[in-house]
């Protein structure tokens, strides 16, 4: 029987939801107050799943404090308080909205997790806002 295990991290961090591809109006119609021109900012919290087999030498699916070292060198120390459309070369061109940022995050830790664990981000934007990716 598989089991996953969790660990929360938290980030924080401004940015602003922008289409380059559009004009000021569609974007300002389309993100309202998340389009400001002089961002805003988020207190993200980071739920990151690891899911797999119990090892019976450890009783560990992953030590939670590798995990939480790693989650600190590639998601906390690249995006706490960072700018994400001017900070990151993430976001460079890519809208930071919050399915983006879950997107990101997969993609970035996707490598550094064994491939025989599945892994799954929930991205919390607001206590009551959140993405699960992959859902």
């Amino acid at each position: 029987m598989q089991t996953s295990v969790i660990k929360k991290v938290t980030f924080h961090s401004a940015h602003r939801l922008h289409n380059l591809k559009w004009n000021d109006a569609k974007n300002k119609e389309v993100f309202g107050l998340c389009n400001n021109p002089n961002y805003h900012g988020h207190n993200y919290d980071l739920h990151f799943s690891v899911k797999g087999d119990i090892d019976p030498e450890t009783g560990y699916v992953i030590d939670l404090k590798v995990l939480g070292d790693i989650l600190q060198k590639e998601i906390i120390e690249r995006f706490d308080h960072r700018n994400l459309n001017l900070d990151t070369k993430e976001f460079a061109s890519l809208n930071p909205t919050a399915e983006n940022i879950a997107k990101v995050i997969y993609d970035i830790m996707r490598s550094k997790i064994n491939a025989e664990n599945d892994i799954q981000v929930i991205l919390y934007e607001t206590p009551r806002n959140y993405v699960v990716y992959p859902a």
